[in-house]
């Protein structure tokens, strides 16, 4: 059985399934204030949860993340169930990877992904985005600054496609938050990042 929370309207032909990242829910704070701040912009947002984080929910016990197949397999079943008209897929870290392994879906438009773990914290050589080079569909990357999955150092001679779009959060770490003294404030990072995806949402699905 499949869980899934839905903001925004009920009918929306445009959706966006947005995946949770490795050690937290779809419930999580991040997800759920990114998720209701995508869907004030009109557009239908479904989070759901992978089948180890589903076990997690039921027993309390925390899990490490299925195999990349039993994920991708399970994102599947959810844009087959829940994908509209329009459908942009995407996620926070492991989860905006796994969705841009998805971008050969027919139902899908577009991939948007927050915090993209391009390599573990501290080993930049096990890069996990090689298949960016290559990606065809349109696809919005927002990146802290100072993510230590991938900073802007790292990135900005990244070679990416032609189809994606990289888009720098201000002072921000994997989690799009700043430092106080930076100036900038975690509210208007992740307000800054749903706008984004929104506009990226609308542009894709016209």
């Amino acid at each position: 059985m499949n869980q899934v929370l839905i903001d925004g309207p009920s009918e929306a032909d445009t959706t966006f399934i947005f995946a949770h990242g490795a050690g937290a829910g779809m419930e999580h704070e991040f997800m759920a204030v990114v998720a209701k701040k995508i869907a004030a912009h009109g557009i239908r947002v479904v989070r759901f949860n992978f089948p180890y984080m589903v076990k997690r929910s039921e027993d309390g016990k925390k899990r490490p993340p299925d195999r990349a197949p039993k994920l991708l397999e399970h994102y599947q079943e959810i844009i087959a169930t829940y994908g509209s008209k329009h459908t942009v897929i995407g996620g926070k870290s492991m989860g905006g990877r796994m969705a841009s392994h998805l971008s050969e879906e027919s139902r899908v438009v577009g991939i948007a992904c927050l915090g993209f773990p391009f390599h573990p914290p501290g080993k930049p050589e096990k890069d996990k985005g090689e298949h960016l080079a290559h990606i065809e569909k349109p696809t919005l990357i927002l990146q802290g600054e100072r993510d230590t999955f991938g900073n802007r150092a790292e990135l900005e001679s990244y070679p990416f496609s032609s189809s994606v779009s990289l888009v720098f959060v201000p002072d921000g770490d994997h989690s799009l938050k700043p430092r106080k003294a930076s100036g900038h404030t975690e509210e208007d990072n992740r307000q800054l990042a749903a706008d984004k995806i929104a506009a990226f949402i609308v542009e894709v699905c016209q």
